[in-house]
């Protein structure tokens, strides 16, 4: 799926630096190992799918504010902003610069929040 709302895959990439593209790839490829990965553009990002949205990709001119759903606080210098969203449910913001910043224990943080969304 490539197009929701009438919002693009594309539209989220124009005018950003090519490392900004690089780096949603290599999200994508790593989310991939873990089973079916949904795209769905929004507004403002856009949502990984697996049942439900296990991250979000909001892309800038030059970096990707992930946002990775989870089930307890994580507790890493790498999280810029969490917030509890409720009981049992937190939103943890990574911002990342480069490909190289999708790393194992990004890709830990994805596999457990896809697992979170089946």
């Amino acid at each position: 799926m490539t197009t929701t709302e009438g919002f693009t895959l594309k539209s989220h990439f124009e005018g950003k630096d090519a490392a900004v593209r690089q780096i949603y790839d290599r999200i994508l490829k790593s989310a991939r190992k873990f089973g079916l990965v949904g795209e769905e553009p929004k507004k403002t990002s856009i949502h990984l799918v697996n049942r439900t949205a296990f991250a979000g990709v909001a892309t800038r001119k030059s970096a990707i504010i992930l946002t990775i759903k989870s089930d307890r606080k994580l507790s890493s210098p790498r999280i810029h902003k969490s917030e509890q969203t409720s009981a049992s449910r937190f939103h943890h913001e990574v911002k990342l610069l480069s490909p190289a910043d999708v790393d194992s224990e990004l890709v830990k943080w994805l596999k457990d929040a896809y697992a979170l969304s089946a």
